[in-house]
């Protein structure tokens, strides 16, 4: 069979098969009167088995020993071949990735393609400070690769870069926010706390729902950050979870501050009152009733004017000085017993 039936046959070009000559790869048996390469039937199959050994991922060189080498074994080099192809299939994975995230950033232009994939090749630096200003030097109104965001931001362990992170999903005007809630249930509790931290960055109304769920989560940490953020927010049901951290003192002031705007809602003022009250009534324990006492400070005057009243003239004589204070600090002259008390107490 000459050359050209060959190719046509086995599906293999001319070029090719002179160059399988060249090598000793597969080489006709036979001359025609003019000259032609001739294939036998022997030089065929052994071209079937090459092309075969090729689809495997063996070069042309490993192809010839495993045909010529009787004793060539083979399980050492398949080995390779398939940590070869793992890495390959891996890194074609990741470049699917990368298209299917440029792909929902939908991108304009050429020019917006080519920041998505600038900032994503940032994010994948060792480089805390390079990582930082590839997210921050996003142009406004820019195509942003959200999902590649999301999943840094719930790994990235730098506070700098996780900050970063945070501020160019809020630009994203909630679009993260599918993949963040996957965070809440993570059962890593770091990865809880970072999606928490992001979601309270996203003013969207559907942040507060999630804000509402995280309330819930067996982390304290995780629970402080929903209750500040949905407390900044005016959702009155933090007001629990807030004053458990005045008395326990996590985050104490920053607690009694965002109580303090709670009770701008004239309900809720009421409400937080009679919750510290209840709680001063029911401890002894020194430290925690002096930090509701701190916390009372940060009410309006009218709603804790008469619990501050009562501690002043408490029995433990630190909690008694620092209600007279602040009553004196607020109204001087509706504060007679807080200036009495004052003098009394050395």
């Amino acid at each position: 069979m000459l050359i050209g039936e060959v190719s046509r046959r086995c599906g293999v070009s001319t070029r090719m098969l002179r160059h399988y000559d060249s090598l000793g790869l597969v080489t006709p048996t036979g001359r025609t009167s003019g000259g032609y390469r001739a294939y036998s039937a022997d030089d065929i199959r052994r071209l079937f088995h090459v092309e075969c050994l090729r689809t495997l991922g063996l070069s042309l060189n490993d192809a010839k020993r495993a045909l010529d080498e009787p004793d060539f074994a083979p399980a050492e080099l398949v080995g390779e071949l398939i940590g070869h192809t793992r890495a390959r299939i891996a890194a074609e994975e990741e470049l699917l990735r990368k298209l299917e995230r440029v792909d929902a950033a939908a991108p304009a232009q050429w020019g917006d393609v080519m920041g998505i994939v600038t900032l994503l090749r940032a994010l994948e630096s060792e480089s805390g400070a390079h990582r930082q200003q590839a997210v921050l030097s996003q142009n406004e109104g820019a195509a942003l690769p959200v999902e590649a965001l999301v999943e840094a931001a719930l790994s990235e362990d730098d506070l700098n870069v996780a900050g970063a992170l945070r501020w160019s999903l809020a630009r994203a005007a909630g679009a993260g926010l599918t993949d963040l809630a996957v965070g809440l249930d993570s059962t890593v509790v770091e990865v809880r706390r970072r999606a928490t931290i992001a979601i309270a960055a996203v003013p969207a109304a559907e942040a507060t729902v999630l804000l509402r769920k995280a309330l819930d989560d067996h982390d304290a940490t995780v629970r402080d950050r929903a209750a500040l953020a949905l407390g900044a927010r005016r959702v009155t049901e933090a007001v629990p979870a807030l004053l458990e951290m005045v008395v326990e003192g996590r985050s104490d002031v920053e607690a009694a501050e965002v109580l303090g705007l709670l009770a701008e809602v004239v309900t809720a003022a009421d409400d937080i009152v009679r919750a510290m009250r209840n709680t001063l009534d029911n401890t002894v324990d020194a430290p925690t009733r002096l930090r509701i006492t701190q916390a009372l400070a940060e009410l309006p005057p009218a709603a804790a004017r008469e619990a501050l009243n009562e501690l002043a003239g408490d029995g433990d004589r630190k909690i008694a000085a620092t209600a007279s204070a602040i009553l004196r600090t607020r109204d001087p002259r509706k504060s007679d017993f807080a200036g009495r008390s004052a003098v009394e107490l050395p």
